[in-house]
């Protein structure tokens, strides 16, 4: 069982926001990653629509175990596969607007293979995602600390994908010659 890391809820978000109860709440999975390239330069998504940076991963989908859907999804938007190295932990976010609870599967993956086009579906298209490399994982952490998302999810993918690089760069320091 994958360890919970952090719990996001609307009042880390919005701090006025009233306190409601999520036990009806839908429950959507998925899988993410912080991708280090070979030379350690990280992957991320532009959004450019709503103007933030986010991690590639996203929802698992019925029949999927967690590790085919984070290959599918990191083929879709990175378009390349991806070592595990280490799981990260597990993210959970309630997100009272949408009256959703999401659970993040969360890892630590190298790139492996050959780098296609990212294949990017119709909702990603309109949002104007775009595949960013970046030199490390100090430059992704501040380009995610600068963004200011001007839409609902973003706000909770900012704080969410943050705390998660943060948790990487701690998790490869511990690393023997790291």
């Amino acid at each position: 069982m994958v360890k919970v890391i952090k719990t996001l809820r609307e009042q880390d978000i919005n701090p006025e926001a009233a306190v409601i109860d999520s036990k009806d709440f839908a429950t959507r999975e998925a899988a993410r990653a912080v991708v280090l390239a070979k030379d350690d330069s990280t992957f991320l998504l532009k959004v450019g629509k709503y103007n933030y940076h986010k991690l590639p991963g996203g929802g698992i989908e019925a029949g999927e175990d967690i590790e085919t859907g984070l290959e599918r999804e990191l083929l879709e938007e990175i378009g390349s596969k991806a070592e595990i190295l280490a799981e990260i932990g597990q993210i959970v976010e309630y997100r009272d607007q949408l009256r959703l609870k999401q659970i993040s599967y969360c890892f630590l993956a190298r790139r492996k293979g050959e780098q296609i086009n990212s294949s990017f579906d119709e909702s990603e298209l309109a949002e104007e995602f775009e595949v960013t490399k970046v030199v490390s994982l100090d430059e992704a952490i501040n380009l995610l600390e600068q963004d200011r998302p001007d839409d609902y999810d973003g706000s909770f993918i900012v704080v969410r994908d943050l705390f998660l690089l943060k948790e990487a760069k701690k998790l490869i320091n511990q690393k023997p010659g790291a």
